[in-house]
């Protein structure tokens, strides 16, 4: 389906001001660089004003810092925090495009005996809800969706296809599953025996609060005892590893590839960029931020930026080892040099010249 939206319903929706014609229609969002005259675009940093003197788009979202430039050109919304304006506006506009779930179970579902399906919920093709398992209302299965027995999932949460929500394990309202991903999987434990490994049953879920999100092929195991817990409005990545008995605070997000190993606490508000791995029980504080890549081998117990591998540190103090580091091989080269140059002579003070004869 097309969308077509007027400038003036996307301002008041937005609460933003709008300069130019509230009657003009745009029909895409799009890239400034791409964009045409039925493309709304946005703009968020100062610092790439010059686009605007370039783009074709018939609207432009931008902060007040830019009003007048963007004003000069054309169509133009003013909002304080465009990037979020965006946010919101992309969610609107996936809903006037989206069909809406048919509600009910499609006869290519597989539903066993004494699962709980509220009758606004939606089973798709080839999906399976477990015996004892619960589905909200307005919840959606996509097709080859799994539930396992005595799993709960709350009102207005999505699987897509082929995510899973293994046995026993919770999800709350108005949460996602990407495709791929496993909620509920074994936990890595064995006990060595003689050259061999005996496994260690899983016992313990998973509990996942509200509004929160798992990425595509991402993995949340079970409890080895107690639950593994995510907090309301966590964003998980693609491709990331969560592992048993781990606890992650209200509104943390972790980029792709991110790896938590087992029983690590984390607080509220962190963030997690692309690669960052975080050894087992420790425990990192209420807004943090680890860098991509960083490796986490201690408990950080103050708030801040970390950065780095060898150990993580302060982003601080580990930009100044970092810059060190770098200049090690020419230090080394001089300190060699120095070592290798023969001794001078000590000279004659200037003074003693004078007392000569």
């Amino acid at each position: 389906m097309t969308v077509r939206a007027r400038l003036a319903d996307l301002s008041q929706r937005l609460g933003g001001e709008l300069i130019g014609d509230p009657t003009s229609v745009v029909s895409r969002i799009g890239p400034l660089e791409s964009a045409g005259p039925d493309t709304l675009c946005f703009i968020s940093d100062v610092r790439y004003a010059a686009l605007l003197d370039t783009t074709r788009a018939g609207c432009v979202i931008v902060p007040p810092a830019l009003r007048d430039r963007a004003a000069a050109r054309g169509a133009a919304i003013v909002c304080s925090d465009p990037h979020l304006a965006y946010a919101r506006l992309s969610q609107w506009w996936v809903l006037q495009q989206r069909a809406a779930p048919v509600a009910g179970v499609h006869p290519l579902a597989m539903v066993e005996p004494g699962a709980q399906i509220d009758p606004t919920a939606s089973i798709g093709a080839f999906a399976f809800v477990g015996q004892g398992a619960v589905i909200g209302a307005r919840a959606v299965l996509s097709a080859h969706a799994m539930v396992g027995a005595g799993a709960a999932i709350g009102s207005g949460s999505w699987l897509k296809p082929r995510a899973s929500l293994l046995d026993d394990c919770r999800i709350g309202e108005r949460c996602i599953l990407h495709p791929g991903a496993v909620v509920g999987g074994d936990g890595f434990g064995f006990a060595p025996d003689d050259g061999q490994w005996v496994k260690i049953e899983q016992l313990g879920r998973v509990v996942i609060g509200d509004d929160t999100e798992i990425g595509s092929n991402t993995c949340v195991d079970r409890g080895a005892l107690d639950d593994t817990v995510i907090g309301n409005g966590v964003k998980i990545d693609n491709l990331v590893q969560i592992a048993h008995n781990v606890h992650i605070g209200d509104h943390t997000a972790m980029a792709a590839c991110t790896g938590i190993a087992g029983s690590t606490r984390i607080g509220r508000h962190c963030t997690f960029g692309g690669a960052a791995m975080v050894v087992g029980h420790i425990a990192i504080a209420d807004h943090v931020h680890i860098s991509g890549g960083a490796l986490v081998s201690r408990s950080i117990r103050k708030p801040g930026l970390y950065s780095g591998s060898f150990p993580i540190d302060d982003n601080a103090s580990w930009e100044k080892n970092a810059a060190t580091l770098r200049q090690l091989h020419s230090l080394r080269n001089r300190l060699r040099a120095l070592e290798q140059a023969p001794a001078a002579a000590p000279s004659a003070p200037a003074s003693s010249a004078a007392q000569l004869p």
